[in-house]
């Protein structure tokens, strides 16, 4: 049996490969998203994932209740502009503006969640 460190660790990395191979996706479909190469998308992902847990979370808490008023729909602002912050601090990832920063949250969110379902079935 493996042990559960183990497992931890390989879910771990998998899902760090899954969200730099969102990233390489999502660089291709939408204009103005772009990634210099799997190695920066890999480092996108680490400063994506820090930003949404530090900085994301606190903006989330202070936006509550326009996100309740608007049913949620401004979680999608707040994570286009968690985008644009990760961009500005991850040299070869690009996101030109605000639409792009949209559109591209939208379109991750969605290949991130294929990816993990056909890899993980969740």
């Amino acid at each position: 049996a493996v042990p559960t460190e183990v497992r931890q660790m390989l879910y771990l990395v998998t899902n760090w490969f899954l969200s730099a191979l969102s990233i390489v996706i999502v660089a291709q479909l939408i204009p103005g998203f772009e990634v210099r190469g799997f190695g920066t998308a890999l480092i996108a992902a680490v400063a994506i994932g820090l930003i949404n847990a530090t900085i994301g979370i606190l903006v989330k808490l202070l936006t509550l209740p326009l996100t309740i008023v608007t049913f949620g729909l401004f979680l999608l602002v707040v994570n286009a502009i968690m985008l644009l912050f990760a961009s500005a601090l991850v040299p070869g990832f690009i996101v030109t503006g605000f639409v792009p920063a949209f559109f591209g949250a939208v379109v991750l969110s969605l290949v991130n969640m294929v990816l993990r379902h056909l890899v993980f079935g969740v």
